[in-house]
């Protein structure tokens, strides 16, 4: 992170959310950020820790959210809770997002990780969560850091921007 005497700006990110349509929040903020000159720590924690896994399979699920509205037909479609105790509805919407995010050109998960790492975003495994979910360090994509709540606080006490995400 920065060091006292730099004056650029910087920010620091909790990732706490593994899902595909919560993958893109953290990843945009911070490539954007890093592309405007900001210095970035990514701190991910419980289940934002699936998006460091070297082979991804993000899904999404329409359960409990009310503002998932899907394009179809020409209006927007809400997606009922009560449609989530049919079978496959997981597997339905994932693939429907992911084709309206090739169809639309917006960037995958995968291009935002590694336009992270070619920005040089500094990403950071919770440890407690590697050792309560039983992952091993081997899972995770090359050349992130592993470290605690104490590393995440040294970024943060030193951020000009905190998000929580």
């Amino acid at each position: 992170m920065a060091d006292a005497s730099d004056n650029t700006k910087s920010m620091s990110i909790i990732v706490t959310k593994g899902t595909l349509d919560w993958a893109y929040p953290p990843f945009i903020l911070a490539t954007t950020a890093a592309a405007m000159g900001v210095r970035v720590s990514m701190f991910f924690t419980f289940y934002g820790l699936q998006l460091l896994k070297k082979n991804l399979n993000l899904k999404i699920s329409p359960f409990g959210n009310p503002g998932m509205e899907m394009p179809m037909m020409g209006m927007h479609m809400p997606m009922p809770n009560i449609v989530n105790v049919i079978p496959g509805v997981d597997a339905a919407a994932t693939k429907m997002m992911k084709n309206l995010i090739k169809k639309k050109g917006v960037a995958s998960i995968e291009e935002l990780r590694e336009a992270a790492v070619e920005s040089e975003i500094e990403m950071i495994g919770c440890q407690m969560t590697l050792d309560l979910f039983e992952f091993k360090k081997e899972d995770l994509m090359d050349g992130i850091k592993i470290g605690g709540a104490a590393t995440y606080m040294e970024n943060a006490l030193k951020s000009d921007i905190n998000l929580f995400i």
